[in-house]
């Protein structure tokens, strides 16, 4: 049985962590490499580092910051964001990336997948995407970019699905309904992807409490989690540790790695 991955997803803005609800009013929260050592050392499986702001600017990733966290953590990390060409991907993959992240700039140029995955090998190249319910689409769920602000008119199933021949390795799907509001993931959006492709996804969006990665891991086919809310909600009451999440889920006879020793997550707001 395969483990099931706990990831931690920044929203990167000048630098600093930020958490939204449905992508709308984005609170600060710490700077990324502060935040990227101390979930390092909270056991964190992975961690995807998304410059949300990038595509809708039109500018390139924001290197120096990745560079930041490479330094501080060494785990699988993915990056996205102002991704646009082959020489992005390899500044970030020289800069301390593992994977590259590509959203905005696949949908506008789905060579890049191609391309990425010809140069890097597809288990570098994530297809990231931000979907939202929508009456018209054959799936009911279209695509959005440039940070969920722009509808494309593009069925999700069939864009994944087209991400997944040019050479996509892995797919994370972000529910722009349920982002941030700790109701739970998508699971109706997670059996769809399942239905469509065959490669590892990621479910992002609406997890606030353990049961929620419980129901995820056991109805569906979803390898990896983004748990961001669940780590440093803008109410500390809610946060959980990675150490409390993994417990929970060994306990519920679902796959993870195992907590190494006791450590945890931490107050946003210290």
């Amino acid at each position: 049985m395969l483990t099931k991955r706990l990831i931690a997803c920044f929203d990167i803005v000048d630098g600093m962590v930020t958490k939204a609800v449905r992508f709308q009013d984005n609170i600060t929260v710490a700077p990324a490499e502060e935040m990227a050592g101390r979930l390092y050392d909270a056991q964190i499986d992975e961690l995807i580092f998304y410059d949300i702001t990038a595509s809708a600017e039109k500018r390139r990733i924001d290197i120096e910051t990745v560079k930041k966290v490479a330094r501080r953590v060494f785990i699988p990390f993915t990056v996205g964001g102002g991704i646009k060409t082959l020489d992005d991907m390899y500044e970030a993959l020289k800069a301390g990336a593992e994977k590259i992240s590509v959203d905005s700039m696949a949908v506008r140029n789905p060579e890049i997948i191609y391309q990425g995955a010809k140069a890097f090998g597809s288990q570098c190249v994530v297809l990231s995407t931000q979907v939202k319910r929508t009456e018209g689409m054959p799936s009911e769920y279209e695509v959005y970019i440039d940070g969920a602000r722009t509808a494309t008119g593009m069925d999700a199933m069939e864009w994944i699905k087209r991400g997944q021949a040019l050479g996509a390795g892995e797919i994370c799907l972000n529910s722009i309904d349920n982002d941030g509001t700790l109701t739970g993931y998508d699971i109706a959006l997670m059996k769809l992807a399942q239905e469509t492709v065959t490669v590892p996804l990621i479910a992002s969006g609406g997890a606030g409490a353990p049961e929620h990665l419980s129901e995820l891991f056991t109805v569906t086919e979803a390898q990896a989690a983004i748990i961001s809310s669940m780590l440093y909600s803008p109410r500390p009451e809610r946060n959980y540790t990675v150490r409390e999440l993994k417990a929970y889920l060994l306990r519920n006879g679902i796959a993870a790695r195992p907590p190494r020793e006791e450590g945890g997550a931490w107050d946003a707001h210290q």
